[in-house]
Formats: C-alpha cells, structure tokens, sequence
C-alpha cells in the first residue's frame, strides 16, 4: 500500500520541484531591472508550469500552478494573464454555456465566464484533493479527488452533494458521454460509473495490477482509453467492464487524452505527442520538440496547442496513418 501511494504521487514531485528551480534561479545575482520589469509584463512567466487547459471553441484558458490562469481569444497564438492570487489551477473544463470551471489544489473551485474573465472562487471541502473536473451537459460541476469522493454542484459552487465510496483511493478522472452515462477511474484500477446522470454510481471490477490512471478518455460508453504509469495504455470496448492492454511504441506515460480531428491523442512524458494509429499509440513529429513533459493539451485549427514547464504554443501536425 505504501509503495503504491508513492508511486500514486510522483507526478506532483517533479512540479514542485520544477517551479522550485525557476523561482530560484537568480537567487544571490545581480538583478538587472529591465530584464525583471519585461518579464513582469509577459503573460507567460518562466516559472508558470501549466497543466491544463478548457476551450470553448472561442477561447481557451490555460491553468498555472502560479496564482494564475491565462486566456487566448485567437486559438492560442497570443494570451493575456489573470491573477488568481493563491490559486495553483490544474485541472480545467468548459461549460455547455461557454464559461469555465477550473480545481485549485488549495482545496477551492474556480469559474469564469465565457471570455475567460470575471473568475470567482467557491470552497471545496470534500473531496479535500481535488485531482479532476468536468462539466456534464446539464452545466453541473463534478469534481473527484481524494478519499474515493464525487462531488457535483448545480448552483455554481454555492452547495455540493457528495457520494462518498468510502475507501482510501485517489479518483484521477471524470467524464460524461451524455446526459446518463459517466465514468470516474481512480488508483487501484477502481472503475465506478452512472448511468442515471450520477443520480447513483456503482464500482465495477477493478482493473488488474493496481492500474494508476493519470488520464482517461471514453469515446462514447462503450469505447475509452486509459493511460497509466510507464507507459500502460488500457483499452475497453463494453464501458469499463473489462480492459485490454494497447502496444504504445512512444514509450510515454500520457498525462492526458484528448480528440484532435477525431482521432485520439495523447500528451505526456518527454514531450511526447501520441496519437492512435492501427490500435498502437505512436508518436508524432513536431518542430522544435522539447524534452520535458507535457501536462496539458487542446485541439484548435490548425494544430494542438500543448503546454507544461516551457509555458505554450502551438504546434502543427501532419495526418498519419489511416488519416
């Protein structure tokens, strides 16, 4: 059990440690003040890691884990920043109404409106680590995190409800396919769905191996994908109940899933960008790759914009196989 956690927690290490590096980085220098009051003027900031990303099809905010979260209204060519004083953002979703829903690991729930603006908090005391977000197509929000908890809002964060699964087990993802049909994957291998809307859920046989899902996405609620530690890819084809392994010859740990053109895609470990192709997950060539991990990623014309430690951009890629 003790081993696992640590495992479980790994990716929060190098983070820290990261935004650690780049605070300290000048530390006993000279300081230059034109260089510090340029910097201060960039939206992006060296140290900013970014590990999520919402977009509504018009804008797409990027989440920091500096107090911050940063807004493009032109598919991520240029952005602008919004303090969120205290706020370390990583998880992000947007709303059916074009607003956003962000989880601050300092225990609160952030939202904002359609233009990336006007962004308010709301406490969150259960589940007490919030690890993942979503909006459903009714507009409510559903946070899991720590503690086997699901909670859902439909005021806006002004009340939860809470199903509490009573076990001591990390939820890492959640996802609605439609109005009826959710799914939440946790460490473990724990697999626990709706099919009411999230009136009720119910766990389904755990995925062998003590499975730590870092991202999952369901095409629909039969077909989904999960990425896990070293580079596991899992695959199920009746809604969770069971799970195939997939070949990933990138050799990636995937940190998330997403659709771009609608095919799916992975970022994750190295810089790697991932897509499906003939049931392997392979990696796809892009300019001036870097090899530190990428956090988050969103699909917009023209390319997938992808963000970690070294801030965004956008990159373009090439149809592959099958395409």
């Amino acid at each position: 059990m003790i081993r696992h956690r640590s495992l479980s927690s790994r990716k929060f290490k190098p983070l820290m440690a990261l935004a650690a590096v780049s605070v300290c980085a000048s530390c006993g220098s000279p300081i230059d003040s034109l260089p510090v009051q340029e910097e201060s003027l960039k939206p992006l900031k060296r140290y900013d890691v970014i590990q999520a990303l919402g977009w509504n099809g018009e804008v797409m905010v990027g989440g920091s884990q500096a107090g911050a979260v940063v807004v493009s209204a032109d598919g991520g060519k240029s952005w602008r920043r919004e303090n969120l004083v205290g706020a370390s953002v990583m998880g992000l979703a947007a709303c059916p109404d074009g607003g956003f829903v962000g989880i601050d690991f300092n225990h609160k729930v952030w939202s904002g409106d359609r233009q990336g603006q006007a962004w308010r908090s709301a406490e969150l005391d259960k589940p007490r680590v919030p690890l993942a977000v979503t909006c459903d197509g009714r507009g409510r929000w559903w946070v899991v995190g720590s503690g086997a908890r699901i909670a859902v809002s439909g005021d806006r964060g002004v009340s939860w409800t809470v199903t509490d699964l009573q076990e001591d087990v990390q939820f890492t993802t959640v996802q609605f396919v439609d109005d009826r049909h959710g799914f939440v994957l946790g460490e473990f291998g724990y697999v626990v769905v709706t099919d009411d809307g999230g009136e009720s859920w119910r766990k389904l046989s755990q995925i062998p191996g003590e499975f730590y899902p870092y991202a999952a996405l369901f095409l629909d609620r039969n077909e989904g994908f999960a990425s896990g530690i070293a580079g596991q890819m899992l695959h199920t084809v009746d809604g969770g109940k069971t799970w195939s392994r997939m070949a990933n010859p990138s050799g990636a740990a995937l940190y998330r899933l997403f659709l771009h053109e609608g095919r799916p895609y992975g970022v994750g470990a190295g810089g790697v960008i991932a897509r499906l192709e003939e049931g392997q997950w392979r990696s796809v060539p892009y300019p001036d790759a870097v090899p530190a991990f990428l956090g988050s990623a969103a699909s917009v014309a023209g390319g997938i914009v992808i963000g970690g430690p070294g801030g965004l951009r956008v990159v373009a890629i090439t149809p592959g196989a099958g395409a």
